[in-house]
Parts: C-alpha cells; sequence; structure tokens
C-alpha cells in the first residue's frame, strides 16, 4: 500500500519492518503530549474567580430609614394640664339637709336642671306666717277704707269736723303700707323657698359631687362642679427665652398619655405677662375643641406652639450624625454603607425629624440609631424588609 505524505506517494514499509511500526506507535503518542500541553496551557490562563474579602454587616430592617418627602414643623414646647373651659359650681344659697339628690359624677345636665333640694323646717312656717301676714294687712286696709267714706258721708252733712276726714285718710295710707310691706315680706318667703332648690348653672357633665342626700349643709357650701366638655383648656408653660415666639391664634400641637398614637392642636387665647420667677415659665391658656369628647379634665399634656411649618424633605433624627455646625448620614448605596455630608433646616424634636436641604434625596435608604456604628465601606445586609 501508499501512504500520501506531502502531496508524494511512497510506499509504505512492511507490516514485519521495524520501522513502520515504531512509526505508527509514536504518532499517537506525540498527539496526546500536544493535547495534553494545550489543555494545561488553556487552564493555566484561566483566571480565579476572586474572593471579596471586605467586612460585611448585618442590620435590622428597622434601623433602615427612608428619606421622603413631609411636613415638618417646629417651634417652642409647651407642657401643662387639660382643664374645661367652663365650669361653674352649684351651691347652696340656704341651709338645711340635702334631700332628692339622685344626680351622679358623669351625669349629663342641662341649664337649670334642678340638682337637688334642701329642707329648713323653719321656712314653710315662714312662708304660712307671711301669707297670714298679708290676709291681715288686706283686711286692716278695707276696713280702714271703709272708715274713711264713712267720714267723708258725715263730714259732707255737716255732723264731724274736716279733721276727722283727714285722720280716716292717714288710717287708709298706713294700712295699704302695712299691706305692701306684708306682700314684700311674703315675697321674701317664697324666695327663700325657691333659694332651697339647688339648680344647675350650666348646661355640661357633672365633674365633681360635694355631698350627698341627708348631707347637712350650710349656705354658701358646693354642693356639685358641673363642666361642659365639648371645650377644654390647655393651661401650659413656654420656656420664657421663646416668649417672642408667642402670639395669640398661634397654633399648638399637643400629645396627652391616654392617646400615644393621637395629635391634638388648638390655639393660644392668652398668654400671661409675667414670668414665674421660679421656673423662669411663661404660662399660655390655649383653647383646644373636644367634639368627641376624647379629653377629660386633668390629663397631662406635652407638645409644641407651631411657629413655622413647611413641606420639605425629612429624615428620622436618629439617622443624622451631628458635630459642632456638621452633620452626616450613613447612606446605602449598592449595598454599602457611605459617608455622606447633609445640610439640615428645621428640627422637629417632637416627632424626631430634620429636614434635609442638601446632600440626600427622596428614596435614599439610612442606617439608623446604633446602625450609625457601620463602618463607611462596609457591605450591609438588612434583615427583614420593612424600612421606615
Amino acid at each position: 500500500m501508499t501512504l500520501d505524505i506531502d502531496g508524494r506517494t511512497r510506499r509504505a514499509p512492511g507490516r514485519g519492518s521495524a520501522g513502520g511500526s515504531a512509526l505508527f506507535a509514536a504518532l499517537p503518542l506525540a498527539a496526546c503530549a500536544v493535547l495534553a500541553a494545550a489543555g494545561y496551557g488553556a487552564r493555566a490562563q484561566t483566571p480565579a474567580p476572586e474572593i471579596d474579602s471586605s467586612p460585611s454587616a448585618l442590620v435590622d430592617a428597622e434601623a433602615v430609614a427612608i428619606v421622603g418627602l413631609g411636613r415638618i414643623s417646629a417651634g417652642p414646647p409647651v407642657s401643662g394640664e387639660l382643664r374645661a373651659e367652663r365650669e361653674a359650681t352649684a351651691r347652696a344659697e340656704v341651709g338645711g339637709s340635702i334631700r332628692n339628690l339622685r344626680v351622679q359624677e358623669g351625669d349629663t345636665v342641662g341649664r337649670g336642671q334642678v340638682l337637688c333640694r334642701i329642707e329648713a323646717p323653719a321656712q314653710d312656717d315662714v312662708v304660712i306666717s307671711a301669707d297670714q301676714g298679708v290676709r291681715a294687712a288686706a283686711t286692716a286696709r278695707d276696713v280702714a277704707r271703709r272708715d274713711a267714706e264713712r267720714m267723708e258721708a258725715l263730714a259732707s252733712e255737716g255732723l264731724i269736723a274736716r279733721r276727722e276726714i283727714e285722720t280716716a285718710a292717714k288710717g287708709v295710707a298706713a294700712a295699704e303700707a302695712a299691706l305692701a310691706e306684708a306682700v314684700a315680706r311674703a315675697a321674701g318667703a317664697r324666695e327663700q323657698v325657691q333659694k332651697s332648690i339647688v339648680r344647675s348653672p350650666i348646661a355640661g357633665v357633672v365633674s365633681t359631687r360635694a355631698a350627698h342626700d341627708g348631707d347637712v349643709i350650710a349656705p354658701g357650701a358646693p354642693v356639685m362642679t358641673i363642666i361642659d366638655p365639648s371645650r377644654m383648656q390647655l393651661v401650659a408653660s413656654v420656656p420664657a427665652d421663646a416668649v417672642g415666639e408667642l402670639r395669640p391664634g398661634a397654633s399648638v400641637e399637643f400629645r396627652v398619655p391616654a392617646y400615644e398614637d393621637e395629635r391634638f392642636t388648638g390655639r393660644i387665647t392668652r398668654i400671661s405677662p409675667a414670668v414665674d420667677p421660679l421656673t423662669r415659665q411663661v404660662q399660655v391658656y390655649v383653647a383646644v375643641p373636644n367634639q368627641r369628647r376624647h379629653l377629660v379634665a386633668g390629663l397631662f399634656a406635652e407638645g409644641r406652639v407651631i411657629t413655622v411649618a413647611r413641606d420639605a424633605l425629612v429624615a428620622p433624627a436618629d439617622a443624622v450624625e451631628t458635630s459642632g455646625e456638621s452633620a452626616s448620614v450613613l447612606r446605602l448605596r449598592d449595598g454599602r454603607a457611605e459617608r455622606v455630608t447633609v445640610t439640615i433646616g428645621l428640627r422637629d424634636e417632637q416627632q424626631g425629624r430634620m429636614e434635609i436641604l442638601s446632600g440626600l434625596s427622596a428614596r435614599d435608604r439610612l442606617l439608623t440609631g446604633a446602625a450609625r456604628e457601620v463602618t463607611p465601606g462596609t457591605r450591609v445586609e438588612i434583615a427583614g424588609s420593612q424600612s421606615r
């Protein structure tokens, strides 16, 4: 047989030839060597995967806050006590034993409603005596008039002197005066009886009751207190150095411990003209609508006078680190924490927020609280999915 090598035909060595056997044996070995060398070289040139050895931190989702647009306000702090704007005390006008007191604390009463009666045994006797005096005085007046008429008739016939007529006329005048006095005395007695009826001076709700059925009470003693719960008044104190920011009509925002998640508002109606020398506080009076009657007298309240308010880019105060006049935050960018310098505007101490004037954009994510200790450049993984 022939073997075509380089385009030339040559006779192949015989099967028994040693050279031919060596040639066919050498070819596969050489090919294997070449392929092996080529594969090793390919493996040697492929780069090994890089291992990120930078530090990482795992933070809770609640430690991540999102910058956003919102309403922010600021002003001096206030604290004080809620009171009823309208309050009145029903008092006894006469002394005696209380009867028919059925109204309890918390009951709603109307203006002029009877609350109780004060029983004084002598009152009925005084009224009876006064009525008898009126009847007696009326009878005496009638007798005096008849006498005067008779004297007038006798004088006209010349049977008596004219001075007898004058005397009779004086008797009529005295009798009429006595009758008027008796009528006035009877009216006074009846007025005293009316005073024994204790009525509500205003419409509202009974807040306190100072007496009970059967108690003996003195004139002027309190029976119960009624308040109008539809409008409350916050009597609060403001630091003296903030008095320049106060004005009647200014809005006040506050909270009470009973309703932690609810904010209430009112307006300043009066400002005390003097500073307390001990506390260095100025007292203000704030009218507070209370149509739903959530608020009750005696609750402690804390808030602030709103002197400025606007829509702005806001961030939680616990995300901002301040040092002197500079401020910075830790922002999450591409999964890593980076230090960003920001400019702060209004500071809302009540809601724990700050206005961001520059350095951040809406939807930026910031690390808050203890998470601010993360070193800038650290990879950050968030546990959970709920951010503030």
